[in-house]
């Protein structure tokens, strides 16, 4: 008679041991993910502030997101925002505590980039799409896919030689 009642206090149990777990692998999460944050922030060459993601922008027309710092935490305009695995993109609302990031794959968004491998130059664009297009390469510069993309510092936000991507595919067609 007292297996239903013991049955029913283990299944409660189980339950709340379930959203448990969930909370720590979270946690734990986030965890791994600081400690990528923070080994990349001591390797940086320029003075830096970690941040996390707050939400993405709900406009498709203008790809943002908002980050967890702002003016309070020394973060202004224009900074570059930049992630382990590369350009992320650029701060263009700081507030007190958050920022609004324009990302760049943004279709307003552009930077300047040169091939690693050849030192190739041009312009890397948005298009609003996950990809990014590179334009106003020299017709006989030494592009191939799979090179990767770096930024060349000169458009005085971004940081000379973080990564961007790499090549899917080149069309010669207008240079």
């Amino acid at each position: 008679r007292g297996v239903r009642a013991e049955n029913e206090q283990l299944k409660r149990q189980l339950g709340e041991l379930q959203v448990q777990f969930q909370q720590e692998r979270a946690r734990a999460e986030r965890t791994r993910q600081l400690e990528r944050l923070l080994g990349f922030q001591q390797e940086l060459q320029v003075e830096s502030v970690a941040a996390g993601v707050l939400g993405a922008g709900a406009s498709p027309a203008f790809r943002t997101v908002t980050i967890d710092r702002g003016l309070g935490e020394g973060i202004g305009a224009n900074m570059a925002v930049i992630a382990p695995t590369g350009v992320v993109g650029r701060v263009v609302t700081p507030t007190n505590h958050a920022s609004k990031v324009q990302l760049l794959i943004d279709r307003n968004a552009a930077v300047g980039g040169l091939v690693e491998r050849s030192r190739a130059q041009g312009v890397v664009l948005g298009v609003g799409e996950e990809l990014l297009r590179m334009d106003y390469v020299a017709a006989t510069a030494d592009v191939k896919p799979g090179d990767t993309i770096v930024t060349s510092g000169i458009d005085g936000i971004y940081p000379r030689g973080f990564v961007i991507g790499r090549i899917e595919g080149v069309d010669p067609g207008n240079g």
